[in-house]
């Protein structure tokens, strides 16, 4: 049973992005939400790059707001940005009250997704000569990357594939190329990059680069998934019932 309701408002809350797909994937999942879950005002705002910012859109608001960070990793954006936004938008002295949910983080229902986007590139989990390569973005937090590192061996859990790794696309432990070698170092022969990411962007072209570059089969992002948005509801919830147990 769901928490009883304290807030009205859902501020989905993503990095924001020069390539307009990462965007239309974030109103798609807020799409999802109003569907699933109406007794929310879901509104979308970005960090960057992309209006409304969240900032701004804070101070349109005036009743009880979660800010839900439609982020996968816990790093400086989760940490810093959206924190500074929200100070920045002076909620606190005009009486709004701002609470800011998890990022979405490494669960299983993602994982689940992204088993589902191997298999549409033609993947088989019963595939025993394959190795997949999780490619995520990377973090200057040693910690955020850790957690991300997980993916690989939970990714194979179900499944007979030979091996998975976790190679960075961005920041200080940038290493995909590290990483494919690791997994043909095991003696696997065909590789599948599982891009770890919300949506498409610059960065999966690059990745899309990479994989070109070394004959490798690319599944999609994550995407619009409904299990995207019930993670995302999760989170809220999460919010919810800490507010009702206090």
């Amino acid at each position: 049973m769901r928490a009883a309701r304290l807030v009205t408002t859902l501020l989905l809350t993503a990095h924001g992005s020069a390539d307009s797909r990462s965007p239309a994937n974030t109103r798609a999942i807020a799409g999802h939400l109003r569907r699933v879950a109406p007794e929310f005002d879901v509104r979308v705002a970005f960090c960057e790059h992309n209006t409304p910012n969240l900032s701004t859109a804070l101070r349109g608001v005036h009743d009880d707001v979660i800010v839900a960070p439609f982020l996968l990793a816990g790093a400086y954006h989760a940490h810093t940005d959206i924190p500074a936004l929200i100070s920045e938008s002076g909620t606190s002295e005009s009486g709004t009250k701002v609470r800011q949910a998890a990022v979405l983080g490494e669960d299983d229902r993602l994982l689940q997704v992204m088993r589902q986007r191997l298999g549409e590139s033609g993947v088989s989990r019963f595939d025993a000569e394959l190795g997949v390569l999780v490619v995520a973005v990377g973090s200057s937090h040693p910690q955020a990357n850790a957690r991300t590192a997980q993916i690989a061996e939970r990714l194979t859990r179900g499944t007979r594939w030979a091996g998975a790794e976790v190679g960075f696309a961005t920041g200080p432990a940038a290493s995909l190329d590290a990483a494919a070698d690791r997994l043909y170092a095991r003696g696997i022969t065909r590789v599948v990059v599982a891009p770890w990411f919300l949506a498409h962007g610059r960065i999966t072209d690059r990745v899309a680069e990479f994989a070109a570059r070394r004959d490798l089969a690319m599944a999609e992002p994550l995407g619009a998934h409904r299990l995207v948005a019930a993670t995302v509801l999760d989170r809220v919830e999460e919010v919810l019932a800490g507010r009702v147990a206090a």
